[in-house]
């Protein structure tokens, strides 16, 4: 009789999430030029890349952070609450010190800039897949200054630390019952600034309005409680 004994995967399984056919072209190029790492899914956004991540529990997940509706740092929040054990390595042009705090909160493994070359792409998977954290040497330095700083501390203990600090400031306001034209008045910004704030702060909050956020930063403590 044929031994049916599951035998442990011999490879690094890979889902590459990104919205751009292209990107996800080109990684599948790059991996399968090497025998230890293979591709096991594609997805193009948040939920698929959820559904991916329970179909196949990948050893990796290559992760774009600027995602149709679902953000990539809010998919590897709900990635990594179903399956911990997923390392997730964010693949971005944004190298902000903003979106940086807000992937390593949620929880990514690694940090790798688009336009990375092919070495680092491997390195940064082989890394996550060994538990270890990988982050692009551009911008490694600026992490542990970030992560060293008071900033950091104090955006850790507040509520809602994914948001910026622009952000939260408006959330604080809106709660309090400001409207667009008085926290632009009091911030000096303009009304569109104020307004395109409140569309990221609604989807990293995941809310759909106004009405709904008030309620979530008033529970969270922020504003008044009249």
């Amino acid at each position: 009789m044929a031994d049916l004994t599951l035998q442990p995967r011999q490879f690094i399984s890979v889902v590459v999430v990104d919205d751009h056919a292209l990107f996800r072209e080109g990684v599948r190029a790059i991996l399968s030029t090497v025998d230890d790492i293979q591709v096991v899914a594609e997805a193009v956004d948040g939920p698929s890349a959820i559904a991916a991540v329970t179909e196949h529990e990948p050893d990796v997940v290559l992760m774009d952070i600027m995602l149709p509706g679902m953000n990539g740092v809010q998919a590897t929040e709900a990635c990594r609450t179903t399956h911990p054990d997923v390392a997730v390595v964010m693949v971005t042009m944004m190298d902000d010190d903003d979106t940086i705090f807000a992937a390593m909160c949620a929880g990514a493994r690694g940090y790798l800039l688009k336009g990375s070359d092919r070495t680092a792409m491997l390195n940064a998977i082989r890394s996550a897949a060994r538990g270890e954290v990988l982050i692009s040497a551009g911008i490694a330095g600026r992490v542990l200054d970030f992560f060293r700083s008071d900033a950091h501390a104090e955006r850790r203990a507040r509520p809602f630390p994914e948001l910026t600090d622009r952000e939260f400031g408006i959330l604080e306001r809106v709660a309090d019952g400001a409207n667009n034209e008085d926290v632009a008045r009091e911030l000096s910004l303009s009304a569109k600034t104020i307004a395109n704030n409140l569309s990221r702060i609604y989807t990293k909050l995941q809310v759909t309005d106004r009405a709904q956020v008030i309620v979530k930063a008033r529970r969270a403590g922020l504003g008044h409680r009249d």
